[in-house]
């Protein structure tokens, strides 16, 4: 039992680390986005999944992160 928590454990660490990382560049970039556009303009749904982008960082939960990051892009201006 032990050997078989050891290797999931092992083998889902790659994918945590690499949405861990997908985090915080989709974060950044989404801000980047942000910065360019005049305050009025920022859709407040924009606004709210970027924050829960933020939160959900912080919590480590990172696959739900890409989820708001998702919804924050969706909410981007063309």
């Amino acid at each position: 039992m032990k050997q078989a928590v050891l290797a999931f454990l092992l083998l889902a660490t790659p994918a945590l680390a690499d949405d861990k990382s997908a985090c915080a560049e989709g974060i950044a970039a989404v801000k980047a986005r942000v910065e360019t556009l005049a305050p009025d303009a920022i859709p407040q749904k924009l606004r709210r999944a970027l924050r829960i982008a933020e939160r959900e960082q912080g919590e480590g939960e990172f696959d739900e992160c890409l989820e708001a990051l998702d919804d924050a892009n969706r909410a981007l201006p063309k």
